[in-house]
């Protein structure tokens, strides 16, 4: 029993002794090969700078708004405060119809919301008039340096495909307007729409209860004009689903109530008109059918007051219903860079740069170390 366990206290020690040494061994084989090491990261350090400079400069424009739901529904207002905190009360406020904040960032990366934030008329330098951001990017832009590169080596196999598959034609229906009917894009429309994504982007602080919504392009007049496009059609979607149910109520209670108006008016007439042909005669029959008509008047004017009450109710339902966006910070042109991006870009091609040298360094370890063993296998 005791030799056995001094056998596995051996074989560990041993064990650990190899990894150690080869731990060593790895360590003196970076330090030895440093100048490969050097060289691959002052390679990468090279290409990240001309990458770097190369890229168009960006700017970022943001602006930060707090949704402020109707006050018609204490729960619903109570489910999106806990939603905003990261807590799930849908199961407690099922008649709510409120979106939660967390959906938000959803939404904006909906492809109808992006086909119809493409088709949004900017003010572009490089253009004389305001064009559509789908426009630009396929008749008015042109390509920069990295760009025809990435095009012409990752993207190779896709320019093959498109210039077999000849021009792409624009579906005709591709607004959020259709009925049951499923959206058409191109591919051409896919590729821009995610491009938008990454430009266009929302951010939820569920603790602080507020909304950050940022553009980045490469001219700040359009960062604005499309940061603003795109608040205006978040508030708007959502302000139309929130009231869609009390305006639906809404309009249905006017359709009744000018039916009901129209009548009790008639009814109204027809008793002062049958009043003034009968004045004269002295007769039961023109006082019966006189109190018929005012009992007809009656109802229909007890219909037309108390859908004139409904109506006047149902028009307050919407007004509370109407969410509101308190803008904490407008949107602004903005002035600086955003130079972040081409400082990442350096530091992560010198980081890929070592990665490649360390991976050299290793391959010619493994393969000195396999000539060793392999040699002395030959000799044993």
């Amino acid at each position: 029993m005791n030799n056995n366990t001094q056998r596995q206290m051996d074989s560990q020690n041993f064990e650990m002794e190899e990894k150690t040494i080869d731990i060593i061994e790895i360590a003196k084989a970076i330090w030895n090969n440093r100048k490969l090491l050097l060289l691959c990261m002052g390679i990468g350090l090279i290409a990240g700078l001309g990458i770097a400079f190369t890229t168009p400069n960006l700017y970022t424009a943001s602006t930060i708004m707090v949704p402020q739901m109707g006050k018609g529904s204490s729960s619903s207002s109570l489910s999106s405060l806990a939603s905003l905190a990261g807590f799930d009360l849908g199961s407690m406020s099922q008649a709510s119809a409120d979106i939660s904040p967390l959906i938000y960032p959803q939404i904006l990366n909906s492809i109808p919301f992006k086909l119809e934030l493409m088709n949004t008329r900017v003010h572009f330098a490089k253009v004389d008039t305001a064009v559509s951001v789908y426009d630009y990017y396929v008749k008015c832009k042109k390509q920069t340096i990295v760009e025809k590169l990435k095009q012409y080596t990752i993207g190779l196999p896709g320019v093959i495909i498109n210039a077999i598959k000849g021009k792409e034609k624009l579906p005709e229906n591709t607004n959020r307007n259709r009925i049951n009917l499923p959206i058409t894009i191109t591919s051409t429309q896919l590729a821009i729409k995610k491009m938008l994504d990454q430009q266009v982007q929302l951010n939820v602080e569920k603790k602080e209860g507020y909304l950050t919504l940022t553009t980045t392009m490469e001219e700040p007049i359009v960062a604005a004009e499309l940061t603003l496009k795109a608040q205006k059609m978040l508030q708007e979607f959502i302000i139309n689903f929130k009231v869609e149910k009390s305006q639906a109520e809404l309009q249905f209670i006017q359709e009744r109530f000018d039916i009901a108006k129209a009548q009790a008016e008639g009814y109204n007439y027809n008793v002062a008109a049958n009043a003034d042909r009968f004045k004269n005669l002295v007769s039961n029959l023109p006082q019966v059918s006189n109190d018929r008509l005012q009992i007809k008047y009656n109802i229909a004017n007890s219909v037309y007051l108390e859908l004139a009450k409904q109506l006047e109710q149902a028009k307050i339902q919407v007004k509370k219903d109407t969410p509101t966006f308190t803008i904490i910070e407008p949107v602004s042109v903005p002035i600086n860079k955003d130079n972040g991006s081409r400082s990442k870009k350096v530091i992560a091609f010198i980081v890929f740069g070592g990665v490649i040298g360390l991976f050299i360094i290793y391959l010619k370890y493994f393969i000195v170390n396999i000539k060793v063993k392999w040699i002395d296998n030959k000799q044993n």
